[in-house]
C-alpha cells in the first residue's frame, strides 16, 4: 500500500521526499508554486465545497486548468482526483439531491474531466453510501464505456467518517476482490488497521488532529497540528503498525 500523508501547508511539497496528498483549495491560492522533491496526489477539496456552497462553485475547465498547471509547475503529480460529490447524509442534506444523483454527477465530472484534458491523470472516483451504491456507481462507469478493474487506480469516497466500522471493511474487501486498485480517501489508523492489504493506497491527515490535542515543546507553538516534524514521526508510527500485514514497507 502507498500512503500520502495528507497536508496543509503545500510548502512542505518541496521538503518531503515520502508522498503526500494536498488539497487544489490550498495550492489555488499560491502564486508560485513549490517544486515537488517526492510524489504528490491532488485532492479537488470537494468536502470544503460541497459542505460550504451544497455545490460545485469551480467549474471542470476552471479545475482542469489548475491541475495542468499543477502537473506542469510542481510535477511528480501521481494523479488528481475529479469533483466528486460525497454522499455523506449531513452533504446530501446540504445539496438537496439524491445519493443516487451525487453518483451520477460524479461520473459525469469524470467523464467532462476527460474530455477536456485526457492527458492529465485523472482517476475515477465511486461514491455511495452501501455496498449496493457502490455496485451501482460501478455499472454507472461501465455503461459509460469505463471499465475500472482497468484503472491504476480508483477512488473510494464517502468513507472517512465511518472508515473504522466493519460495514466500510466490507465494502473495501468486496471491491477490492473485484480486481479494483482502490484508494482510500482519509482513512485513519483504525480503518487502516482493519483494511490495508485491500488498498492500494490512501491517504490521511488524522495527524493534525492529533497535534491539535498535542502541546507543542516549540516556542511559540500552542500546538503541534502544523509541525512537520510531527506529521513525519506520525506517519513512521502509523506505518509501522501496519506491518503485521504488509510484507515490505517499500513506495510507502
Amino acid at each position: 500500500m502507498k500512503f500520502y500523508l495528507g497536508i496543509h501547508h503545500p510548502g512542505w511539497i518541496r521538503l518531503c521526499r515520502f508522498p503526500l496528498f494536498v488539497s487544489h483549495r490550498r495550492l489555488s491560492t499560491y502564486k508560485t508554486l513549490p517544486r515537488a522533491l517526492g510524489p504528490v496526489a491532488i485532492d479537488s477539496g470537494g468536502f470544503t465545497e460541497l459542505s460550504l456552497y451544497g455545490a460545485w462553485t469551480t467549474t471542470p475547465r476552471v479545475y482542469a486548468h489548475a491541475v495542468n498547471r499543477y502537473v506542469e509547475e510542481i510535477g511528480n503529480i501521481d494523479w488528481a482526483a475529479p469533483q466528486d460529490w460525497m454522499c455523506e447524509p449531513f452533504i446530501t442534506a446540504k445539496t438537496g439531491l439524491s445519493v443516487r444523483e451525487h453518483m451520477h454527477r460524479t461520473v459525469g465530472n469524470y467523464i467532462d474531466l476527460l474530455s477536456l484534458r485526457p492527458d492529465l491523470p485523472w482517476r475515477p472516483v465511486m461514491q455511495g453510501r452501501h455496498l449496493d451504491d457502490y455496485l451501482y456507481c460501478f455499472e454507472l462507469y461501465e455503461r459509460a464505456g469505463i471499465d475500472l478493474t482497468k484503472q491504476p487506480l480508483v477512488g473510494l469516497g464517502s468513507v472517512c467518517r465511518r472508515q473504522h466500522s466493519t460495514q466500510i471493511q466490507t465494502i473495501v474487501t468486496t471491491l477490492a476482490a473485484t480486481g479494483l486498485r482502490l484508494h482510500g480517501f482519509g482513512i485513519k489508523a483504525r480503518g487502516l488497521q482493519r483494511y490495508a492489504a485491500s488498498l492500494t493506497s490512501a491517504d490521511s491527515l488524522a495527524w493534525s488532529y492529533q497535534g491539535r490535542r498535542t502541546p507543542s515543546p516549540h516556542p511559540g507553538h500552542i500546538n503541534e497540528a502544523n509541525c512537520r516534524i510531527f506529521a513525519e514521526t506520525w506517519r513512521t508510527r502509523l506505518l509501522h503498525s501496519l506491518t503485521w500485514q504488509q510484507p515490505t514497507l517499500h513506495g510507502l
